[in-house]
């Protein structure tokens, strides 16, 4: 065994104790999702021995993903304090991705489009990958349980229809919880996490609230991609009620390392599909075992920096401390 597989089969026994590597568990029929209330706060698992300290981080200049970079260029900071990067792969890993489609009564005009944009985005996935697709309006409905096959994605995404309200909370909380479901059984098996969510609006119906499923997100290690559509640039209530999206959109994706996307026209979902395709596809795996050895469950704040001029790294902010054994 190379020192290389030694040191990916260390980290994958590590990673594989994270809520984030998780293995598919076995095919079910479409189905009706209903959302538990959130059980008692549990700090990830960063245990097995090491506490190794996953991020997946996208490094961009003004124009482009710069993927040429080693591990002597990235310097990670945890509450200020530089951390020793202890592993480091700019290997394109297999993708866990749930796709989530908001299907409420005013996306009427817009479904079809979005449909083609979101298909168009399945076909640009491996076979090494896997990806669901949950439809939300006034219920959360898994049209499509992890498969790589993008005919049986495609076939998916066309049986949505749109009708009803919004529960855009409880469809992210959803497919957080069902992404849990796939573990890594070796090397080949570990998976980054994504989330790409289309939505027209606020949320109108769901049993939970935002703050319940940020913390969520903030305890995984799923980047979550947003895609808000505006209704148009008019007042009052419809207007409020986007800016009130727009905000829940970005903070999921702050929080998490991924992205937001607010584009102008429907015309440009197929555009903003791709560039989630191409940053998915992009990303450096950065590792490190933290000096703080406190196991108290705090909140811990996140910096990644880069060693190059006119460089941006981005990466998920914080993540929450173990607790004791």
């Amino acid at each position: 065994m190379t020192g290389a597989t030694r040191l990916r089969l260390q980290w994958l026994a590590t990673a594989a104790a994270t809520s984030a590597m998780l293995a598919v568990g076995a095919a079910r029929t479409p189905q009706t999702a209903s959302p538990a209330r959130p059980p008692d706060r549990q700090a990830p698992a960063f245990r097995l021995g090491v506490d190794l300290v996953s991020l997946n981080v996208t490094v961009t200049d003004s124009t482009r993903y710069v993927t040429d970079l080693t591990a002597d260029d990235f310097n990670v900071f945890e509450d200020g304090v530089k951390q020793e990067v202890t592993f480091f792969s700019r290997t394109n890993l297999p993708i866990a991705l749930s796709l989530l489609l908001d299907t409420s009564a005013s996306m009427d005009t817009k479904l079809s489009t979005a449909q083609e944009a979101a298909i168009g985005f399945a076909r640009r996935l491996r076979p090494q990958d896997l990806a669901e697709v949950i439809d939300f309006d006034s219920r959360v409905v898994i049209l499509q349980n992890f498969t790589s096959s993008a005919a049986e994605l495609e076939q998916a995404i066309r049986r949505t229809s749109a009708g009803g309200s919004t529960s855009l909370f409880n469809a992210v909380y959803i497919a957080l919880n069902d992404l849990k479901k796939v573990v890594a059984r070796n090397a080949e098996d570990i998976r980054r996490q994504a989330i790409v969510v289309l939505s027209d609006g606020e949320d109108t119906s769901s049993l939970l609230a935002f703050e319940e499923v940020l913390d969520l997100a903030k305890r995984s290690d799923t980047a979550v991609y947003a895609i808000g559509l505006r209704a148009g640039s008019g007042r009052g209530s419809a207007a409020k009620g986007f800016k009130e999206a727009e905000f829940v959109l970005r903070q999921l994706s702050q929080e998490t390392g991924g992205r937001a996307f607010f584009p102008g026209q429907i015309a440009d979902l197929a555009d903003v599909y791709g560039q989630i395709s191409d940053e998915l596809s992009s990303q450096y795996t950065v590792g490190y075992t933290s000096r703080n050895t406190k196991r108290d469950g705090a909140w811990r704040r996140l910096v990644v920096r880069v060693n190059r001029p006119h460089l941006t790294a981005r990466a998920k902010l914080g993540y929450f401390a173990p607790t004791p054994r």
